[in-house]
């Protein structure tokens, strides 16, 4: 099941879900998309070695945090 959001002006975003993204989405786009996690699991953990914050987004409050080295949360905004 795919659902289509519309945006700003002309341009739309497909949302698809992960259970039809095998008849949707080709081997490229698949690849693009493993390695586009695979580079943003790479640059939280360098982060998190080189002790600098970490930013994230909380889904349920809405709202961006920073994550400290020392673990403290502190929400943006």
């Amino acid at each position: 099941m795919s659902k289509t959001i519309k945006i700003v002006g002309n341009r739309t975003v497909t949302v698809i879900s992960s259970d039809s993204s095998s008849e949707c989405i080709s081997e490229n786009d698949k690849e693009m998309d493993a390695r586009a996690v695979a580079a943003v699991k790479f640059a939280i953990k360098r982060a998190r070695i080189c002790k600098k914050p970490i930013a994230k987004y909380d889904a349920e409050m809405k709202k961006a945090y920073i994550i400290t080295e020392n673990g403290k949360k502190t929400y943006v905004g």
